[in-house]
Order: C-alpha cells, then structure tokens, then sequence
C-alpha cells in the first residue's frame, strides 16, 4: 500500500521551501540588524584621520599606524 504517492512527495516539498524560506528570512532580518565588522576597519582610520586633523598625533604616528590599520 501507497502512503500518499505524490501528494505527500509535494507537501515534503511545499514544506521543505517553507522552513527553507523561513531560514532564510531569520538569516536576512539578522544581518539587516546587526553592525557590518567591515564598516569597523573604516571607522578606526576615520578616527585615525580625525586624530592627526586635531593635531594630537604627527605625520609620522599617523602613518604607522594607517599602514597598520590597511594590513
């Protein structure tokens, strides 16, 4: 005896794009909400930037410590 045949084959497959679909909502709504690291390497060498502007630390200092922050 037949346990559905291709009725239950779709219902596996509506139910597998549900919850995948679902995941993949979680996953999105989670990365639109939380801080991006890359914008955090940009944000020292504004500060860095900032830092020299105000005259708190030499062209030399400031140098060093770009190159520092670009790797």
């Amino acid at each position: 005896m037949m346990w559905g045949g291709w009725g239950a084959g779709w219902m596996f497959l509506w139910m597998a794009l549900f919850w995948g679909g679902t995941i993949l909502l979680i996953i999105w709504g989670v990365r639109q909400f939380t801080p991006n690291n890359r914008q955090g390497g940009n944000r020292a060498l504004e500060i860095l930037e900032e830092r020299y502007a105000r005259g708190e630390i030499d062209r030399e200092e400031f140098e060093t410590r770009r190159q520092h922050l670009r790797g």
